[in-house]
């Protein structure tokens, strides 16, 4: 008999498998990637993905750390423009 997985319900998927899909998923990687790490089918893999989002979401909301009044600026993080030549292969 093989051994179950506890972290997803009637999942065919190993223990094992699921914790380097957890582990990759954290690395922010695309589906592409955590499938060719795994060894998973990237279907599989974009269900995995929805599925783990969507309980993110649940806890999230039961846990609620905003509440009330939320002011929201108008800053923009990420990386500052780059001067040069604009559009497809600036750089």
């Amino acid at each position: 008999m093989k051994p179950r997985n506890h972290y997803l319900a009637r999942s065919r998927i190993s223990a094992k498998k699921f914790r380097q899909f957890v582990h990759a998923f954290a690395l922010d990687l695309t589906a592409v990637q955590i499938a060719s790490l795994t060894g998973l089918n990237r279907n599989t893999v974009n269900r995995l993905c929805r599925v783990v989002r969507e309980r993110m979401a649940e806890d999230c909301e039961t846990h609620a750390p905003l509440t009330g009044t939320v002011e929201v600026d108008e800053s923009y993080f990420g990386p500052r423009r780059v001067r040069g030549r604009r559009g497809r292969g600036a750089g």
